[in-house]
């Protein structure tokens, strides 16, 4: 199953983060270059609420 992604504010930017179990980042993306994404891409796959890397989201 995979893990919710979290939403966390370093000094820099605004990051979405992945964490494994023994709570180490595993995956990170930065906020503004994931909706750029979400925005030129249709995905074919529904996700579940905090999967929004993963697919659609339904409205």
């Amino acid at each position: 199953m995979a893990v919710k992604r979290e939403l966390i504010v370093p000094k820099g930017d605004k990051r979405y983060v992945r964490r494994d179990p023994k709570g180490q980042f595993k995956e990170s993306d930065d906020v503004g270059r994931s909706l750029a994404a979400d925005r030129r891409k249709k995905a074919k796959t529904v996700a579940k609420p905090g999967q929004g890397d993963k697919g659609d989201r339904k409205r």
